[in-house]
């Protein structure tokens, strides 16, 4: 004697409710994951090759009411062009001054002392960010 089965014969009645859903799951999976990686693939190309040109302030000194000297070191590629932007506060925090300073040498590294022009006497020196052309 044979018992009898519960389950359907394969094939039979089509796919089930939780086949399709399963579907369904990992095609989204896929694609958000796909979107995941093209994320953060591009958040790391400009991340670590997006600048060409990086700066930093090695110093600064307030020599007049409306004049910041800052001594800038500029590191680039050697043949790129740009420009860095600088900043400075009063005492109160209010801005008082900020420019464009462009570094369009063919060295790779630049150490300049730039005048920043200020409309009051100016507490800090600070920069804003470079950018290549």
């Amino acid at each position: 004697m044979s018992t009898a089965s519960t389950q359907l014969p394969e094939g039979r009645y089509g796919r089930s409710e939780d086949e399709r859903a399963d579907r369904k799951l990992k095609i989204i999976g896929g694609v958000l994951g796909v979107a995941l990686l093209a994320l953060i693939g591009w958040f790391a190309y400009y991340y670590v090759g997006g600048s060409k040109i990086s700066a930093e302030v090695i110093t600064f000194k307030a020599v007049s009411d409306s004049a910041v000297e800052v001594h800038l070191e500029v590191r680039k590629d050697a043949g790129a062009h740009g420009y860095c932007t600088l900043r400075s506060q009063s005492e109160d925090g209010g801005e008082v001054g900020r420019a464009d300073f462009r570094f369009d040498q063919s060295s790779s590294r630049v150490d300049k002392v730039v005048t920043l022009r200020t409309t009051a006497r100016g507490t800090t020196a600070e920069l804003l960010g470079c950018h290549a052309d």
